[in-house]
Formats: structure tokens, C-alpha cells, sequence
């Protein structure tokens, strides 16, 4: 690590990160107002886990990410072990067995950092791979390899984490150099067999290992209204976020000033909707500006891919952008009702303090690929 590598990093990248962890501090001060008899309680609370995140990522930047390789099979063994751990000491909140807690240290979300111990892993059970992704038979381990953890997610249960095990699943695969016509037919054929379980459960009653309140998520998005009321509801959280959103305008009615948001009508609003937060209290401007951050703060994560200097790297990138642009689309499109609600996090603003130390170090891999990406000339 020296001043030339340094000077590699992509400022673009950082700017446009420094700009969206900024709007989110602000958001939150807003969202979090009347939660608490502290008005700066989840703010606080934040900046903690992000001066941490901080920490953790200068600290993966001066790591070369290419030694992750000879780990590559401890990391999947011990993301295994985590998730297993959650399932036998983990507490439930939500209905989610998905937590633990260390004494007094606030609770943590495991899933949330298996995450990146999976991709790093992945990346390298791939990159072995290369060249060798061609037929069913030989792309059939990939997915033997995500399943497990995937299972052990849904059995907390967690749909959430458990769609973005698929979506970092898929992007890599692909990446690595699967044949496209048979990953384009395995999701056709999987979203065929998944559409077949959900009418024989809610035709039959086929078990399936989510609760019913997952279930009835699933059924709102077509019509929110239809179980709507009473703040009980399975489609109120839609419900008032749309109205929160569709109030806004063009230009919001200020922060502090939305009423869904400051009438508590809002649930979650620090949480899961905190982009209903933003569209009314900052409008279709300020809505239509995170939008643009995040789509600028992903391409230049794709660009440090391509420049990556060998597979493994651009791999690993992609994992960690596979992550962010499924959680950006699923949170926002549950904000304006085209998708279930998950409780996926919008990353780097929703309140969380897991969410944000696993989004740091990811940006910390993205780095050191960065930065090791090209030659040095001295």
C-alpha cells in the first residue's frame, strides 16, 4: 500500500457515496423525529455504525482482496456455521429468528454479513471454475453451493436476505461466464416452479416455510386495498407510503414537514420505507435524485469490475453490486408498491446498524479491487 495506490482510488465513486450517506443522515433525522424522546437517538446511533464502517473499510482497502482466495472454503464453512447459529441462539423479532445479541453490544443481523463471506467464497468457487459453465451438469454445483445458505435463510424464515442470495447468485454466475440461453431458461424454469408452489399452497394448502403474514404480502402487491385496513392490514404499509409519496409533489413539503411522516401514519419510516420518507418530504426531485446517486454510485462499482486485474476481482465487485442494486430496486419498488415487503434496508440510508457495516465493507473490497486494478508506473 503506498500514495500512488491511493491516488488510484475512484474519487467519483466516493463523491457519490459522501452525497448519498449525507442525504440519508438528514432523511433520518427527520424519519426518526417523535420515535424517540431523543429526536438525534437513530441519527446518533447511526453515525456510530458508519464511523465503524469507516474504520472496517480503510482497513479491507490496505488488505490485498486476492489473498480472500485461500480462504475461499473457511469463509463458506464459517458463513454456514453463522446462519446455523442464528437458527439454534438467535432471538426472533418480527417473526424472523435473526438476531443475536452479544451482553449489552446491540443486536446484530448475521445474514447480513454472510453476505459478503459468501460472495468473496463464491468468487473463488467460480473463478476455479472458468471456461467450465457451459452445460446443466456443470453449472448444477453453483447452485448447490448458494442453495444451502439459501435454505437456511428461508428457514428463519427471511425472504428478503433470501431473494438476494439469488440475485448475487445469478449476477456472478453470469459474470463468470455461464452460458446465458441456460441461465435465461433455469430462471424461467424456477420462477415457473415457484409461481406452481405459491397456487398449490394458497389452492391446497402446501406448506412452504413462510409465515402468513409473508404470504399475505405477497397477495397485497396486486391490490393493497384489499387488506388494507385499520393500520392491521397486510397492504397499509403500501398504502401509506404511496399516499406519502404521491403527496410530495415535485419539490416535497419539507423536511419535518411531511404529514404521513410526522403523523405516524408512516410505518417503519426509518426502516424499511424510508424512500416514501424522502418522496414526501423532498418530492419527485429530491425521489428522482437518490435514484440518480445510487445509479451513478453503481456504474462506477461496474467500471472498477471491468478494470479488475483478474477474474476474481470483477467477481467479487459484482457480487457486492449484485447486493446493492437488488436491495435499491426492492426497497424503492416496495415504497411504490410494485414489489413485496421485505424489509430489505435501502443501503447507506435506512437506519440499521448491520445493513451498514456489511455495505462498508463491501465498498472496502470494491476499493482494494480498485485500487489494485491497474499497473502501477514508477
Amino acid at each position: 500500500m503506498n500514495l500512488k495506490r491511493l491516488k488510484l482510488l475512484d474519487k467519483y465513486l466516493l463523491l457519490v457515496l459522501l452525497l448519498i450517506l449525507v442525504l440519508g443522515l438528514v432523511t433520518l433525522s427527520s424519519a426518526s423525529s417523535g420515535i424517540s424522546s431523543d429526536a438525534y437517538y437513530y441519527v446518533k446511533k447511526q453515525t456510530v455504525f458508519l464511523l465503524a464502517g469507516i474504520v472496517l473499510a480503510i482497513f479491507i482497502i490496505r488488505f490485498d482482496y486476492s489473498q480472500l482466495e485461500k480462504y475461499s472454503k473457511h469463509l463458506y464453512i464459517l458463513s454456514i456455521l453463522i446462519l446455523v447459529g442464528v437458527l439454534v441462539f438467535g432471538k426472533e423479532v418480527r417473526g424472523t429468528t435473526g438476531w443475536i445479541s452479544l451482553g449489552g453490544l446491540p443486536a446484530l443481523q448475521p445474514a447480513e454479513f454472510t453476505k459478503i463471506l459468501l460472495i468473496v467464497a463464491f468468487a473463488d468457487f467460480l473463478q476455479r471454475r472458468k471456461g467450465e459453465l457451459h452445460t446443466f451438469s456443470q453449472i448444477l454445483p453453483c447452485f448447490f453451493y448458494m442453495g444451502l445458505p439459501f435454505v437456511l435463510i428461508m428457514l428463519q424464515p427471511d425472504l428478503g436476505t433470501a431473494l438476494v442470495y439469488i440475485a448475487i447468485t445469478i449476477m456472478m454466475m453470469f459474470i463468470a461466464g455461464v452460458n446465458p440461453q441456460l441461465l435465461l431458461k433455469l430462471i424461467g424454469g424456477g420462477l415457473l416452479f415457484i409461481a406452481l408452489l405459491l397456487f398449490l399452497h394458497f389452492q391446497y394448502d402446501l406448506w412452504l416455510p413462510l409465515d402468513d403474514y409473508q404470504f399475505n404480502r405477497l397477495k397485497v402487491v396486486i391490490d393493497p386495498y384489499q387488506d388494507g385496513q385499520g393500520g392491521r392490514g397486510a397492504g397499509w404499509n403500501t398504502i401509506q407510503s404511496l399516499i406519502a409519496i404521491g403527496s410530495g409533489g415535485w419539490l416535497g413539503k419539507g423536511l419535518l414537514n411531511g404529514t404521513q411522516v410526522q403523523l405516524n401514519f408512516l410505518p417503519e419510516r426509518h426502516t424499511d420505507f424510508i424512500y416514501a420518507v424522502i418522496g414526501e418530504e423532498l418530492g419527485f426531485i429530491g425521489a428522482a435524485a437518490v435514484i440518480i446517486l445510487f445509479g451513478l454510485l453503481l456504474v462506477r462499482a461496474v467500471i472498477i469490475s471491468y478494470n479488475a486485474r483478474e477474474l476474481y476481482g470483477t467477481l467479487v465487485v459484482t457480487g457486492v453490486t449484485a447486493m446493492w442494486l437488488f436491495h435499491i430496486f426492492e426497497n424503492i419498488g416496495m415504497s411504490i408498491g410494485i414489489m413485496p415487503i421485505t424489509g430489505i434496508p435501502l443501503p447507506f440510508v435506512s437506519y440499521g446498524g448491520s445493513a451498514m457495516l456489511t455495505n462498508m465493507i463491501g465498498l472496502g473490497l470494491i476499493l482494494s479491487v480498485n485500487i489494485r486494478g491497474k499497473k502501477i508506473v514508477f
